[in-house]
C-alpha cells in the first residue's frame, strides 16, 4: 500500500500506512526558502522549514518514509467508513527518497531527550488507530501484507471495547507512533516482562476527536507501564501541537495540573477495561505512576531500536509482515509496483452488519 501524496494546504489530510511511517520529525523552525511541497502545488510557501528537510510545518507530516496508506478496512465485514476506504485503496504517491531507517533526518530520533520548556521541540508523527468515545478495537495489522489498519476480532467476532461507568468507549485519541517495536523477546529491567509484539501505544490528551488513520503530530508528556496479560505495554501520554492547551503543557506535572482527574481516569480505564470480558484487572509497573517526558523518550529511542532491529532480519519477527518500500538496505524492501498490486488486489470495502446494542451498555463495577 502505497504512501499517499500530500493534499493542498488547509486541505483535508488523507491517511497513510501506519507502522513503517515516518516515526518523528524534529521541529527546529528557521527562515529559508519556500517549502518544496506547496511550491509544487501552487500555493504560497511558508517561510518556516524543518532542519535540513526544506518542508513547512504544515506539510512536514506527509513527508516522511511511510510507504503506504491504510485501507481501514474491518475483519469480518464488520463496519467501516466506505466513503474514505474506497477511495483511499488506489491510491499511487508521488516518489520518495530511500532510507536506511538510521539517518537522522529520516527517522527524526533525537540524540538526547530535550530541554524542558525550552529550545528544540521533539514532534513524533502518530497514528490514529481509535478516535476518542469511540469503542471498535481498530489497530495496526502487523502479521498482515503492508500492515493495514483493521479491526480485532475476538472468538470469531468484531472486538469493542466495554464502556466502564462513567466512561465511553476509549477516553483519549488512541494511536501508535511507527517506526517503534515492543520486543517480545527482550524482557524490560523496569517491569520485568517482555515486551507486547506491538508498535508503543499513544493516548493523546488534546481537545480535538481525530480521525480514524490520521496522522497527527504530538509532543510526549510521559509514560505509564501497563502489564497486558504478563506483557509489557508502554502507554504515551502525548497532547497534539496543535492543540489549544499545548503550549502550557510541556510534562506530565502539567497534565495534572491543567487536567485533573485525567491521568488518575486512564489509570482506571486501564486496570479495569477487559473486566466485563471476564478477565482479570490489568496490572501496572511502577505502581501505577506515570513517569516523566525524559524517561518516555529513552524508552521511544529504544523501541526504536528494536524495530530497525525487526527491518533488518536482527530480531525474530515471528509472523509480523515487514514488507515496505522505502528502507532500500532492509531484506523486505519491494518496489512500488509490487505494494501497488497488493493493495489493488484486496477486497473493496463493504458496509457490514450493524452494530450491536451491547456496544453502548454502560458496565457498573465495584472498584
Amino acid at each position: 500500500m502505497l504512501r499517499l501524496s500530500a493534499p493542498p494546504p488547509g486541505g483535508r489530510r488523507k491517511r497513510r500506512e501506519p507502522w513503517q511511517a515516518q516515526a518523528c520529525v524534529r521541529g527546529s523552525g528557521g527562515p529559508g526558502g519556500g517549502c518544496c511541497r506547496c511550491s509544487r502545488l501552487g500555493a504560497a510557501p511558508t517561510p518556516e522549514r524543518e532542519g535540513g528537510g526544506g518542508w513547512c510545518s504544515r506539510c512536514r507530516p506527509a513527508a516522511g518514509s511511510a510507504p503506504w496508506p491504510s485501507s481501514a478496512r474491518s475483519r469480518g465485514g464488520g463496519p467501516t467508513r466506505p466513503s474514505t476506504a474506497s477511495t483511499l485503496d488506489k491510491e499511487v504517491p508521488a516518489k520518495r527518497s530511500k532510507t536506511n531507517g538510521s539517518e537522522p533526518h529520516q527517522t527524526g530520533l533525537p540524540k538526547k531527550p530535550p530541554p524542558n520548556g525550552a529550545g528544540e521541540t521533539v514532534v513524533f508523527n502518530m497514528v490514529v488507530e481509535v478516535p476518542r468515545w469511540s469503542n471498535a478495537k481498530m489497530e495496526i495489522a502487523t502479521k498482515e501484507l503492508l500492515n493495514p489498519i483493521k479491526q480485532d476480532i475476538k472468538r470469531g467476532k468484531l472486538r469493542y471495547v466495554a464502556n466502564i461507568f462513567p466512561h465511553k468507549g476509549y477516553i483519549w485519541n488512541y494511536g501508535a507512533l511507527p517506526q517503534t517495536w515492543e520486543d517480545p523477546h527482550h524482557k524490560d529491567k523496569d517491569t520485568g516482562c517482555c515486551g507486547d509484539n506491538d508498535p508503543i501505544d499513544v493516548c493523546e490528551i488534546g481537545t480535538k476527536v481525530h480521525s480514524l488513520g490520521e496522522i497527527v503530530q504530538v509532543k510526549v508528556l510521559g509514560v505509564m507501564a501497563l502489564i497486558d496479560e504478563g506483557e509489557t505495554d508502554w502507554k504515551i501520554i502525548a497532547i497534539s501541537v496543535d492543540d489549544p492547551e499545548a503550549q502550557k503543557i510541556h510534562d506530565i506535572d502539567d497534565v495534572k495540573k491543567h487536567k485533573p482527574g485525567y491521568l488518575e481516569a486512564t489509570v482506571e480505564w486501564f486496570r479495569f477495561y477487559k473486566v466485563p470480558d471476564d478477565k482479570p484487572e490489568n496490572q501496572f509497573a511502577f505502581n501505577g505512576e506515570f513517569k516523566d517526558k525524559d524517561f518516555a523518550v529513552e524508552i521511544i529511542k529504544s523501541t526504536h531500536e528494536y524495530w530497525k532491529a525487526l527491518l533488518h532480519k536482527k530480531a525474530d519477527r515471528g509472523a509480523i509482515k515487514c514488507m515496505n518500500v522505502l528502507v532500500h538496505d532492509s531484506p523486505f524492501c519491494c518496489s512500488e509496483e509490487d505494494a501497488r498490486l497488493i493493495v489493488q488486489s484486496t477486497p473493496p470495502p463493504v458496509r457490514g452488519d450493524s452494530v450491536s446494542a451491547e456496544v453502548d451498555v454502560w458496565h457498573f463495577l465495584n472498584k
